[in-house]
């Protein structure tokens, strides 16, 4: 089955879908450095179209993956999640931090609600570009990607109207939020999908990995059983050091914890932070007993999940707690692979939805 990738990214959704059988002939992708992780890794990705998608056509992707118009298609992509991320709209206006900053001094104060509105943002638009460009290449089923904070009520309007013009084209959608720790990922990072199709309705795909022992289902896999191998010397990043402001309590922060275990809270008898006056993620520690927590694209220098040696983690570790092959090429600077494998859609999440559509569209 023919496959094009919008919004490429690193490749994620690409490599799931060749592993569920597919064929990708093509990957269109804005970024400089990730098409030079796609062209790296040719095996799954097919031509690779460095372009804006809101600039090409349904005919051109056809082109460009050497489909004609009656030959069937998926198309994947998870456009970018930035407008519908929580920091879209918890910080925008400091609110949240001035929240915190009371709480710690002890000063009594409501918190801030989310704004309803959702502030200006060009990239919301490209929802709408990524549906013209399944109806206009006239794709016999779908998958599409995106953070679950689309759900909120100020994003809400943009996923039904997406599923809402699908349907009404006469495609059969299902909606799935699904946690990549649940289907073989040692990430406990959660994604909504819809799945479409032309001949019928997809069906969610059911996990197949739990937390605790269950019949039928694998134990998740643990960050310490996806990371093994790569502490030797041969992976060592200079960026992965760790020092500055909090580096001694980094290092005193349990596996498993963050900056909590330095409060009154956790029976710390000399505390440096008091409990909920920090984000959850600074300091934030891997355990090697359980899947990761979701891995972040941009982040500061004390913001988790740090190894649990307490040092930052190796780019090749990050690609490992995504599902990403091992061997898999990143372009670009530290910075940008880290980018890259933040905004990554795990590939064996990527595999399960794109089955789930297969099933549908080639029966």
């Amino acid at each position: 089955m023919p496959v094009i990738d919008l919004f490429a990214g690193a490749g994620g959704l690409s490599i799931g879908a060749t592993d569920a059988g597919c064929e990708v002939r093509a990957c269109v992708e804005i970024d400089t450095i990730a098409c030079k992780t796609l062209r790296a890794n040719e095996s799954y990705h097919g031509a690779v179209v460095e372009a804006d998608v809101a600039a090409i056509t349904g005919l051109d992707l056809r082109e460009a993956a050497r489909l004609t118009p009656g030959d069937p298609l998926i198309v994947v992509g998870g456009a970018p999640c930035q407008p519908f991320s929580k920091a879209a709209y918890w910080l925008e206006d400091g609110e949240e931090s001035r929240y915190r900053r009371a709480r710690a001094a002890g000063i009594a104060m409501e918190r801030p609600l989310a704004p309803l509105e959702a502030r200006p943002d060009s990239r919301r638009t490209l929802v709408e570009e990524f549906w013209r460009l399944i109806f206009e290449s006239n794709a016999d089923g779908f998958v599409f990607e995106n953070v679950p904070s689309i759900k909120h009520p100020r994003n809400r309007p943009v996923l039904d109207g997406f599923q809402h013009a699908a349907e009404a084209a006469g495609y059969q959608v299902t909606q799935v939020t699904a946690n990549a720790a649940e289907h073989g990922v040692a990430q406990a990072r959660e994604r909504v999908f819809l799945l479409g199709a032309k001949r019928g309705k997809p069906a969610a795909p059911q996990p197949t990995h739990t937390l605790k022992e269950e019949p039928g289902r694998k134990l998740t896999m643990t960050a310490g059983e996806a990371l093994e191998g790569f502490d030797r010397p041969e992976y060592f990043e200079p960026e992965e050091l760790v020092t500055g402001r909090w580096a001694a309590h980094l290092r005193t922060v349990p596996p498993g914890w963050n900056y909590k275990a330095h409060t009154a809270w956790a029976g710390h008898p000399n505390p440096t932070f008091v409990t909920e006056t920090r984000f959850w993620n600074f300091l934030l520690k891997l355990s090697p007993d359980r899947p990761s927590w979701t891995i972040a694209a941009s982040p500061g220098p004390w913001t988790g999940p740090f190894h649990w040696t307490s040092r930052r983690l190796r780019t090749v570790e990050m690609a490992a707690l995504q599902g990403f092959p091992k061997g898999y090429s990143l372009a670009g600077s530290r910075r940008e692979k880290v980018r890259q494998m933040g905004n990554a859609v795990p590939p064996p999440l990527a595999r399960r939805m794109v089955e789930a559509v297969l099933a549908t569209v080639d029966r």
